[in-house]
């Protein structure tokens, strides 16, 4: 599809600041990957000498970025990247929806399904679920007893949605994911063996929740593991039961929550994080990856390292313990000097 530049200016919110907007451009790609007729974008500083080479026929770029190419038609915007995604979204807009039930498909009589939605060949929906409008079902998902879809969401292949889970509207499960596992909870009994508890709660997803493929999240023994509105959690991360995930928190991939853990609105657990059962992160928190806390952590602290503290701090001490093996070596030197002036006492 074309798209002129006036037009993609007013769709990603940016103005047309060099080049004529009647131009059309037929994608967007990366600054390296760019070809003629695609719009490309900067957004970090250092990325700057890349403009040069280029091939694309136009980017985005804030308010006080210059570059000397006249050719490159130009769309100013507060955020680059932001503009950026949005030029990509329209360029590859989704599949158009088509409703059906595969005939090898497996559905409960007792679940309600919805006339429009789509539902592939070996997908199997339990007892009492119900499919709202314009769910996608991928082959090879399987939704237990008592589950709820909620409207336009899409469940790719080798999901499991367990009993008595919800997931809200507009929201993503991508492949293999499991929704609603047995939390991991034993007790030990008298010959100290592990008895298992059982895990009768549920998993609830709010709306437009993205779940990433083989990621675990774990049902409540009792109650529920809320997941809320927005939250983004990427592939081969486990959340514990009993977690609650609060509105557009970010979870990148290998992450582990144990739990009864609570994550505060809008944090962001880069990859590899860790979270010690029955924590709570606040809002606004960034822990950067291969990071672990044992501790509450305070809303808007950004903390590094093992066990993690103040980022800045951590840094600092990092920058010291490079230089550990030349302070052992100064230490060393200077006890010979102070031994050498005992001596000559």
């Amino acid at each position: 599809m074309f798209i002129k530049l006036a037009t993609l200016a007013e769709k990603t919110f940016s103005r047309v600041s060099q080049g004529d907007g009647e131009i059309e451009l037929a994608g967007a790609a990366g600054l390296n990957m760019a070809k003629s007729g695609e719009i490309t974008f900067l957004a970090n500083p250092k990325y700057t000498p890349q403009i040069k080479e280029t091939k694309a026929s136009a980017i985005f770029l804030n308010e006080t970025e210059q570059t000397e190419r006249a050719d490159l038609a130009i769309l100013r915007a507060s955020d680059p990247y932001l503009a950026y995604t949005r030029a990509l979204r329209l360029f590859n807009p989704e599949p158009v929806f088509e409703s059906f039930v595969h005939q090898l498909s497996s559905i409960d009589e007792s679940a309600t399904v919805a006339s429009d939605v789509s539902i592939d060949a070996f997908v199997s929906i339990g007892k009492n679920c119900v499919i709202e409008s314009g769910v996608k079902i991928f082959p090879n998902a399987t939704i237990y007893d008592n589950a709820r879809i909620g409207k336009n969401s899409v469940i790719h292949s080798g999901v499991s949605i367990r009993e008595n889970c919800e997931i809200g509207e507009n929201c993503i499960v991508h492949n293999n994911s499991t929704i609603g596992s047995d939390g991991f909870g034993y007790a030990k009994d008298e010959n100290k063996s592990w008895l298992k508890i059982p895990q009768t709660g549920r998993v609830v997803l709010e709306d437009n929740v993205e779940i990433g493929a083989n990621t675990a999240i774990d049902c409540a023994s009792v109650g529920e593991t809320r997941i809320k509105r927005g939250a983004k959690i990427d592939n081969l991360v486990q959340i514990g039961h009993s977690c609650t995930i609060e509105e557009d928190a970010l979870i990148c991939s290998q992450t582990g929550l144990a739990g009864s853990s609570v994550i505060g609105k809008r944090v962001i657990l880069a990859g590899q994080v860790g979270i010690a059962g029955h924590l709570k992160v606040g809002d606004d928190v960034v822990i950067t990856a291969k990071s672990a806390t044992s501790h509450d952590v305070a809303a808007g602290k950004i903390i590094s390292g093992v066990p993690a503290f103040d980022n800045r701090d951590w840094l600092r001490s990092i920058a010291a313990f490079r230089r550990l093996g030349e302070m052992a070596r100064t230490v060393r030197n200077l006890e010979k000097q102070i031994g050498e002036l005992k001596n000559t006492r």
